[in-house]
């Protein structure tokens, strides 16, 4: 297990694929203030700093408040930041593009939209060619398990399925990189387990760069290459811990040492302040 007590010392000890000529994203002393309703004042995010490698699978934990969908906010390009300096694919960031696909806490998709349909809202936002990035929407609801309710409403689905479609829909028009912000939080124990080994599979099969927002500190040591743990507001990183349990991972390995000793070195952050809600 290899663990740093900052981010630049985090990635210079990361897997080859995380190395810094290799980075996909690439987030420097990133700040955010702003100025809530009644008038105070909001340090939310101070002095980010990470880089994420091309296919990576990265995770984020910290207490709720601590900026973590902020920074999802950021990076999606729907959130201007204070300061600091964003890349995705060599590009400064300075709205949302295309090269980047976001799965929400809820799939909220369009109740008198077919399944088919919700997907492809990505693509006639976007002006595609509706022909051919049909096609691939077919592919990946085939590719979660969906094929045959590509004409159902949402009302006919599960929550698990509904949240399938969502990652269809971030992943449509083919984007570089996926943000998902707490995507399984309201889902039940048994089928949040059975979505994190679908988002693990997809995740394989598509090689995209993956950063994920979560609460659940099993989960970000399951799912993931490396963990980024935040301390409370202002959020910063305090520590990126890399994950190197070998792959494919089964649900099984949480019940071993090894996956104890991760999930216990994440957890001493936050258990003298009580502060972690997970």
């Amino acid at each position: 297990m290899t663990m740093a007590s900052t981010p630049d010392s985090a990635s210079s000890a990361a897997s080859p694929r995380n190395r810094d000529d290799n980075a996909l994203v690439q987030i420097a002393d990133l700040q955010m203030h702003y100025r809530t309703r009644d008038g105070n004042d909001i340090h939310a995010l101070k002095d980010v700093n990470l880089k994420i490698g091309e296919s990576e699978f990265v995770s984020i934990v910290g207490p709720s408040g601590c900026g973590k969908t902020t920074l999802l906010r950021i990076l999606s390009g729907v959130l201007a930041r204070t300061s600091g300096d964003v890349t995705i694919a060599g590009r400064q960031l300075k709205g949302p593009s295309p090269e980047i696909g976001v799965v929400f806490q809820a799939p909220i998709l369009l109740p008198w939209r077919t399944v088919f349909e919700n997907v492809m809202i990505p693509v006639e936002v976007q002006g595609r060619n509706r022909e051919q990035f049909g096609a691939r929407a077919r592919q990946l609801l085939a590719m979660v398990g969906l094929q045959g309710f590509e004409d159902k409403y949402p009302s006919e689905l599960s929550g698990g399925m509904q949240q399938r479609v969502g990652i269809c829909r971030a992943l449509v028009h083919d984007p570089s990189f996926l943000l998902m912000d707490e995507p399984f939080g309201a889902l039940d124990a048994m089928t949040r387990e059975s979505m994190n080994e679908e988002l693990q599979r997809i995740w394989r099969d598509s090689q995209k760069t993956i950063l994920l927002v979560t609460h659940s500190i099993p989960e970000a040591v399951y799912l993931a290459d490396r963990v980024v743990v935040m301390t409370p507001r202002p959020g910063k990183i305090v520590e990126i811990i890399d994950v190197d349990l070998p792959r494919p991972r089964l649900l099984s390995m949480q019940n071993t040492p090894e996956f104890g000793r991760f999930v216990t070195a994440i957890r001493r952050h936050f258990n003298s302040e009580g502060v972690l809600d997970a």
